[in-house]
C-alpha cells in the first residue's frame, strides 16, 4: 500500500483544505497548506523511486512506475502554479473559495489514479474524478454566464467521451474477460483476436474516448467554449495536466493492451494528427481572444504530440512524453501572463488588451515574448527542441509527408504567435491602463517557466535522459 501514498496525501490535501476553510479566513494561507501537502506527496512519491518499492497493488490494477512517476511531476507542477496564479486572480473575480482548491487537488489526485492504473476501471474511476472536479472549477464563477456556459458544455461532451470509453472497455472485456491491460494483450494473441473487427471497434471506441480528453479533431468542439468561459487560472490547469493524463493513459491503453494492432492505431492517428494540426493553425488565425487562441493553438500541439505515437517505438513515444512537459511550462507560462492582464474592470483576455504593453512592464512582455516564440517552435527555445525530436523520429519511421506538413503548419502558427508580440511591441494602448503590478508568486511562476523554457531550449539533453530513464528504465 506504500506505493498509493502520494494519491492518498494529495485526497488528504483536498479534505484538510475543506476543514481548513471553515477556520482560516485568510484563503492565502489555505492554498500555501495545499501547496505543502502536494510538496509532501511529491517528496513521497520520488522517495519511492527505488527499484525495490516498485509493484502493483489492488491485484495487479494499479501500478507505481517510472512512467506514472514522470506524468506525476508534471500534475505537481501544473497543479502548484496553478494555485500560485489563483491567489490574485481569484480575489478579483471574487471567488477565492476553499473549495475551489480542494476540488484541484481531487481533480489532482484523479490524474495521478490514472497514470497508475493499469485496469480499465481504475482508469474509469481516476478519469470521472478528474472529469467532475474539472466540470465544477470550469463554472465555479457562478454569476458568469460564460462560466455556466463553459461547465454546462464540458459536462456534456464529458459524459459523451466517457459513454464511448465505457463502450471500449466493454467490448474489450467482452472479447477477453479480463479488464487487466497486460492481460488484455495477451488474451488478444492467445485467442487470435488481434484481426477481428470487434477488436478494432473496440480500438476505435478508446481514441475517440481519448480523442475527446486531448480534443483531437473532430473531437475538439468543446475546448475553444471551455477554455474561454472558464477563469484563467482553470483554462491554464485543463490545458496542461489533464491533457498529459490523457496522453499518458493513450499511451498505457495502447502499448500494453493493444500493441500488437500498432498497426492498425498508426493508420487511424495519423489523419487525425494531420487534420488536428491543420484545424488547430488555421482557426487560431482569426481568433481575437487570446483564450480561444491558446485553445486552438494547444489542439494543432496535440497534433503534434499524437505524431510521436504512430512509430510505435520507444523512442518516438519518449519524445512525445518530452514535448508534453515542454508544452506544460511554457503554456503555462503563456496563460500566467494572461492571469497577469486581469484587473479590476478588465477582463484582459483580449488580445487587444495587449497592445502598448511593453511600455507599461516590459519584463512581463519579454517573458510573454519568449513563451510565444517557444510556442511557435524558434530556436533556441524548448518548444523548438521538443518539435525536433518528435519529428526526426516520424520521419525515421517514414512519415515524411506527415512531418512537411506539421512544418508547413508550424510556420503559419508564427503567425498568431507573433501577432502578440507585434501588439505587445508595436501597437499603442487601445484605452489607458495601470502599470502591472506582478504579485511575488506570479513572479515565481515566471521565473520558473519561463527559465526552464530557456534551459530546456539550451540543454535539451537534461529533459530527454529524465524522460528516457522514467519510460524505459
Amino acid at each position: 500500500m506504500r506505493i498509493l501514498t502520494p494519491e492518498l496525501i494529495m485526497i488528504g490535501t483536498g479534505l484538510a483544505v475543506l476543514l481548513l476553510d471553515l477556520v482560516i479566513k485568510k484563503k492565502e494561507a489555505v492554498a500555501f497548506a495545499g501547496i505543502l501537502g502536494t510538496l509532501l506527496s511529491a517528496y513521497y512519491n520520488f522517495s519511492l523511486m527505488d527499484p525495490v518499492l516498485s509493484g502493483t497493488v489492488f491485484q495487479g490494477m494499479f501500478i507505481f512506475d517510472g512512467y506514472a512517476s514522470f506524468f506525476k511531476l508534471i500534475f505537481y507542477i501544473t497543479v502548484i502554479i496553478t494555485i500560485l496564479i489563483s491567489l490574485k486572480y481569484m480575489d478579483i473575480e471574487g471567488a477565492s473559495l476553499g473549495e475551489y482548491y480542494a476540488l484541484l487537488f481531487f481533480a489532482t489526485s484523479g490524474m495521478m489514479i490514472m497514470v497508475g492504473a493499469i485496469d480499465l476501471m481504475v482508469l474509469y474511476l481516476g478519469l470521472e474524478l478528474m472529469a467532475l472536479s474539472l466540470y465544477i472549477l470550469a463554472g465555479i464563477l457562478r454569476n458568469r454566464r460564460s462560466s455556466n456556459e463553459a461547465a454546462i458544455k464540458y459536462f456534456f461532451l464529458g459524459a459523451f467521451s466517457s459513454a464511448f470509453l465505457l463502450y471500449g472497455i466493454a467490448l474489450a472485456y467482452g472479447l477477453t474477460g479480463t479488464t487487466n491491460l497486460y492481460e488484455i494483450a495477451a488474451s488478444l494473441n492467445g485467442l487470435k483476436l488481434v484481426d477481428s473487427p470487434v477488436t478494432l471497434l473496440a480500438l476505435i471506441f478508446f481514441v475517440t474516448a481519448f480523442g475527446f480528453k486531448i480534443a483531437l479533431v473532430p473531437f475538439h468542439m468543446w475546448a475553444p467554449d471551455v477554455y474561454e468561459g472558464a477563469p484563467t487560472s482553470i483554462t491554464a490547469f485543463m490545458s496542461t495536466g489533464p491533457k498529459a493524463a490523457a496522453f499518458a493513459v493513450m499511451g498505457r491503453v495502447f502499448f500494453s493492451a493493444f500493441g500488437a494492432l500498432q498497426l492498425q492505431w498508426s493508420m487511424i492517428l495519423e489523419p487525425l494528427a494531420m487534420v488536428t494540426i491543420a484545424v488547430g493553425s488555421i482557426l487560431a488565425l482569426s481568433q481575437t481572444n487570446i483564450k480561444r487562441m491558446l485553445a486552438y493553438s494547444s489542439i494543432a500541439h496535440a497534433g503534434y504530440a499524437v505524431i510521436g505515437f504512430l512509430p510505435g517505438t520507444q523512442e518516438a513515444f519518449a519524445a512525445t512524453l518530452n514535448y508534453l512537459m515542454i508544452y506544460t511550462l511554457m503554456n503555462l507560462g503563456a496563460f500566467t501572463v494572461v492571469v497577469l492582464m486581469r484587473r479590476e474592470g478588465i477582463t484582459g483576455d483580449s488580445i487587444q488588451d495587449f497592445a502598448g504593453l511593453a511600455k507599461k512592464n516590459p519584463l512581463v512582455s519579454a517573458l510573454m515574448l519568449i513563451f510565444m516564440f517557444s510556442l511557435t517552435g524558434i530556436p533556441p527555445l524548448a518548444g523548438f527542441i521538443g518539435k525536433f525530436y518528435i519529428f526526426m523520429e516520424a520521419i525515421k519511421a517514414g512519415y515524411t509527408n506527415l512531418i512537411i506538413i506539421a512544418v508547413i503548419f508550424s510556420a503559419v502558427s508564427a503567425f498568431f504567435y507573433l501577432r502578440i508580440v507585434v501588439y505587445m511591441y508595436m501597437k499603442e494602448p487601445a484605452a489607458e491602463f495601470a502599470v502591472v503590478n506582478v504579485p511575488n508568486a506570479v513572479k515565481l511562476t515566471l521565473a520558473f517557466t519561463s527559465i526552464m523554457v530557456i534551459i530546456l531550449g539550451i540543454f535539451p539533453s537534461l529533459l530527454l535522459k529524465f524522460v528516457i530513464s522514467s519510460f524505459m528504465g
